[in-house]
């Protein structure tokens, strides 16, 4: 069955060029590969699929997520703040905001698009780590 193979999100782009820009120097991907008019990134132990489109930015929900370890989150946001990312902030019932990061029932997270505006998101659980 599907749930036996890991998926490869795949991120529609108007400019693959600026997206490019974006996601190898602001995100620090590294292009594992070429696929047809788009680039392959390794994310982890899977990977991501930056591809051109009309329907490009059309999503209005959240179009990948990221998994960060609680003690690298802070620094993570850091990185993502330094490079000049603006954190999206909407209503997320139970959620407390504080600089664009949402704290709600034992997880942080932050949101933030890319330029054809698909919403990616980093966040943490805040449960305690096993003793």
């Amino acid at each position: 069955m599907l749930s036996e193979f890991t998926p490869v999100p795949t991120l529609a782009v108007r400019d693959l060029e600026k997206a490019r820009t974006f996601y190898e120097d602001v995100l620090g991907f590294t292009q594992v590969g070429d696929a047809p008019d788009g680039v392959m990134y390794r994310a982890g132990s899977s990977h991501i699929l930056v591809y051109p489109s009309a329907y490009a930015g059309t999503n209005k929900g959240t179009a990948v997520s990221f998994e960060v370890p609680g003690g690298q989150f802070d620094a993570e946001v850091a990185a993502l703040r330094a490079s000049g990312l603006e954190f999206q902030t909407f209503e997320l019932p139970g959620a407390s905001w504080v600089d664009g990061v949402a704290t709600s029932d034992g997880m942080k997270a932050v949101w933030f698009a890319d330029p054809d505006g698909n919403i990616l998101n980093v966040e943490t659980s805040l449960e305690a780590a096993p003793v």
